[in-house]
């Protein structure tokens, strides 16, 4: 079979793999068959062959191919694609498809291990207690209710943001300090959420009930844009720009920067690795672990500050 298998038809039968016995998302299936065309379009420049078949895929077409992005392409980019690569191959060996697998072998690129952005807990406070301030304003609109609900329920909660701009208002119906969120592969977890973000979002139903109720009937949406549908996550972000300038704070924080900051405050706080994995729905250990980094940067000022020894002396 080996001999005469396409690229394309592996490829073809590896992303319906994806999609239905995976579960992943549209966004990440996506990815993985941009990264699938581009190899194919290399291979087929490379070998000057229509179709390109399994046999052209050689170890050092795969370097060639990962070696060729070295300036277009950030190394984790690179990173990204050999991981598809590898994957592609492991489905394809227990396929039965192929009985080697190239991609094993090819270097992966050393990447430097990048901090995640967060903001401190005082800057954090400042910006959530200054949305709370323009709610209070009598012409506050059902918006800003929702824009402070959204960023309290964010930072409480850890959820992505994808995940928060899928609840419906019956998820958070009759919960106890926890919601039922659907992650990535489509694997749900509960959360807890504290008593500071589920009043806000309370308040903001309440406030858009009042000042709109056609558009909260129109959806069961939780989060709603300005015409009553649900809000994308692309808005979230450019909202939260925007209200992090009139409060003044013009760091660039993306809404994945709300997450970054609860679990980097709750491992400065004491909090167990484990538990904060389980919180974020992080499949390894490892992608957890980088908020070791801030946590050691963290402690080391501390340590700078306290220890006699370490200050220094007329």
């Amino acid at each position: 079979m080996e001999n005469s298998i396409t690229l394309k038809q592996s490829a073809d039968s590896f992303l319906v793999y994806l999609e239905h016995e995976r579960g992943l998302s549209a966004q990440t299936l996506r990815a993985y068959a941009g990264d699938l065309a581009q190899l194919q379009h290399y291979a087929g420049e490379r070998t000057g062959k229509r179709p390109v078949l399994m046999t052209d895929i050689t170890q050092d077409l795969l370097r060639g191919f990962i070696a060729s992005m070295h300036k277009s392409r950030e190394k984790t980019s690179q990173a990204r694609k050999l991981s598809t690569l590898r994957s592609f191959y492991r489905f394809l060996n227990d396929r039965g498809t192929v009985e080697d697998n190239p991609a094993a072998l090819v270097a992966h690129p050393k990447i430097k291990a990048r901090i995640p952005s967060f903001l401190g807990v005082d800057e954090l406070f400042h910006f959530l207690d200054g949305l709370h301030r323009m709610c209070l304003s009598p012409a506050a609109s059902w918006r800003k209710w929702r824009n402070r609900a959204m960023f309290e329920f964010l930072y409480s909660s850890g959820v992505r943001v994808s995940e928060m701009v899928n609840l419906n208002e019956h998820d958070l119906a009759d919960v106890d300090g926890m919601v039922r969120v659907l992650g990535k592969g489509s694997k749900e977890r509960i959360v807890p959420v504290g008593k500071t973000a589920l009043k806000a979002v309370k308040e903001y139903l309440a406030v858009l009930q009042q000042q709109y109720p056609q558009g909260r009937a129109r959806t069961a949406a939780l989060f709603r844009n300005a015409r009553g549908g649900r809000l994308s996550a692309r808005s979230v972000h450019r909202i939260l720009q925007a209200e992090l300038k009139r409060c003044g704070l013009w760091q660039h924080l993306s809404p994945h920067g709300l997450r970054h900051s609860f679990a980097t405050h709750l491992l400065n706080s004491g909090a167990d690795l484990r538990a904060i994995q389980e919180m974020l729905g992080h499949s390894a250990l490892s992608t957890t672990q980088r908020y070791t980094h801030v946590h050691m940067d963290q402690l080391m000022k501390i340590y700078d500050a306290a220890h006699p020894r370490s200050r220094k002396r007329p």
